[in-house]
């Protein structure tokens, strides 16, 4: 299949496909006439590097885990152990950025009780 198909088929935009190519995520042959020709399985590897981006993964780190990813995405090959120590780093990261973004919900909804209970502001008076 072509690039646009493949950016169809997964809703990755083509700019992306080509930024993953680049990154030696995807691994596309080469026609002659020089379209890349991308298989079956490149859908499925295009939404494990969907998933592993959404998880705050950089494409270096997720270049070492693809290869490692059975079919499904879920699991790891016995053979690629030594990724274990990586991932329980990006693990750590994304834990405290979660606690990150839930103290700045904290603060928000503080923000927001108070200021529903204020009095409105007049109009053409500036907030402090």
């Amino acid at each position: 299949m072509r690039i646009g198909e493949l950016a169809r088929r997964t809703g990755v935009s083509e700019r992306a496909l080509r930024y993953y190519e680049e990154q030696h995520l995807l691994l596309p042959v080469r026609r002659a006439s020089g379209y890349r020709e991308f298989e079956e399985a490149d859908v499925r590897r295009v939404n494990s590097i969907r998933m592993l981006l959404a998880a705050g993964l950089n494409t270096a780190v997720i270049a070492e885990v693809l290869p490692c990813m059975t079919d499904n995405g879920e699991v790891l090959v016995p053979a690629c152990a030594g990724l274990a120590p990586v991932l329980a780093d990006e693990r750590d990261r994304i834990d405290a950025a979660i606690e990150d973004l839930l103290d700045a919900r904290r603060i928000l909804d503080a923000i927001v009780q108070i200021a529903a209970q204020a009095e409105p502001t007049p109009v053409g008076c500036a907030l402090p």
